[in-house]
């Protein structure tokens, strides 16, 4: 038999319980993987909670207990797309996917447009972690004296313009013999 009174007094706990720490997560949530999926679990937790209140007082006050099984259905399809947005995160990261903010073009364009840089080829990005992309790319420099300022002035724009934290340039002549191309 189920209690309504009792499923109340336990939900209602449960409910302060998880806005405490929602709030607590809510902070990181933007920022890392980890700390969103543990900001969502509190999320469906406490929307569990809710649901339990709502189906507690429908079996206090009137006695039918299928509130309590509809509810919970109504809760697992209202998580399942928040679900599924992070598994596809957190796939992204595992495979070492191109983030989907990072335009590969646009960061091909902004190394070609150093001075002296010819070429880009295997131009790759990927997320080390939420939030840190790293990057490596095979330059063609037309004369060995733009090396540096290509280097320097790469990362720092790399970093600005894109937010990629971890920059690995390989500096090719012309003559590298290079004919594979990649993205």
């Amino acid at each position: 038999e189920v209690q309504g009174g009792t499923m109340l007094v336990v939900a209602v706990i449960g409910l302060a319980v998880n806005l405490a720490s929602m709030r607590i997560l809510r902070s990181g949530a933007h920022d890392n993987l980890n700390v969103k999926g543990a900001y969502f679990e509190v999320l469906s937790d406490m929307l569990s909670s809710l649901g339990v209140i709502v189906a507690a007082i429908v079996i206090w006050r009137t006695g039918w207990v299928y509130a309590d099984p509809l509810v919970s259905a109504a809760i697992g399809l209202f998580i399942l797309p928040r679900t599924w947005k992070l598994m596809h995160e957190a796939v992204g990261v595992l495979l070492e996917g191109t983030p989907s903010n990072i335009n590969l073009a646009a960061v091909r364009t902004a190394l070609v447009a150093f001075e002296g840089v010819e070429d880009v080829h295997d131009l790759h990005v990927w997320t080390l972690t939420s939030g840190v992309h790293a990057l490596s790319a095979h330059c063609v420099m037309a004369d060995p004296s733009f090396n540096e300022p290509l280097l320097s002035g790469a990362r720092s724009m790399l970093h600005q313009k894109f937010n990629i934290e971890h920059v690995t340039l390989q500096v090719e002549s012309r003559t590298c013999g290079d004919t594979h191309r990649h993205a």
